[in-house]
């Protein structure tokens, strides 16, 4: 395989630091293509933790290369893996995102939501490219333990998953999320763009707003995300 630099439309892409790419590693091991470590990198303990792992055939060190894939000068390991399909457990906990659209917000919630224990999340098209290496590196790997699927709409969604009760996080929500008991289940946790929020159609009886002072117009989605994986948390 000849790397190049990442294009969404490859069938392939990387994993950029040691903590991401151990994590690929050990989480996504048949996907694994190659491992590629900087001549520089010295903690012979992680070396030596992937040689143990990975078969020496696939690992290289090549200087040019790691200067050419990263995007941070303190990059010094980079897994290059095959691209790979999942799909969501019906029977578990969902995050639904609508649309995406920043590479750093989708990783940072990747990586809460499987702090707080939801290891599946539907995300509703167009969004950003979740294997794109900037997600993969926001997320600090948690990407690899996690399940993803792009739906085309939320009724695409619905159809697949007819039987998760949507607790949409609006602020035209009625219903205060300290004040909810969850007690429909499976439950997806579903939230907005960055800019534009949740459609309309989201809007139900079981939406939910988190509330905050008057002094600003709305949270961070990242922000509102990780408030609501850790109230729900507390009531399961």
């Amino acid at each position: 395989m000849e790397v190049k630099t990442y294009k969404k439309d490859y069938d392939y892409s990387y994993s950029l630091g040691a903590f991401p790419t151990m994590e690929l590693i050990k989480k996504k091991s048949d996907a694994v293509d190659k491992i590629i470590i900087h001549s520089s990198f010295d903690n012979q303990n992680v070396i030596d933790e992937i040689k143990s792992l990975v078969d020496n055939t696939r690992i290289f060190t090549n200087d040019k290369l790691v200067l050419k894939l990263s995007d941070k000068g303190n990059c010094f390991i980079i897994g290059v893996f095959n691209k790979y399909s999942s799909k969501l457990d019906e029977n578990s906990d969902h995050l639904l995102l609508d649309n995406p659209s920043n590479m750093g917000n989708l990783g940072t919630i990747i990586r809460s939501s499987l702090g707080f224990g939801i290891k599946n999340i539907a995300i509703i098209k167009p969004g950003v490219d979740y294997f794109d290496p900037k997600v993969i590196r926001s997320s600090m790997g948690s990407i690899f333990s996690v399940n993803i699927e792009y739906f085309d709409s939320l009724e695409d969604y619905e159809s697949k998953y007819p039987h998760h009760n949507i607790y949409s996080f609006m602020l035209q929500a009625k219903k205060n999320l300290r004040d909810e008991t969850f007690s429909n289940k499976p439950v997806t946790l579903a939230f907005g763009n960055e800019a534009t929020g949740l459609d309309m159609k989201y809007l139900n009886e079981n939406s939910l707003i988190i509330k905050h002072s008057d002094e600003i117009d709305s949270l961070n989605v990242t922000n509102a995300v990780s408030i609501a994986l850790y109230e729900y948390s507390l009531k399961l």
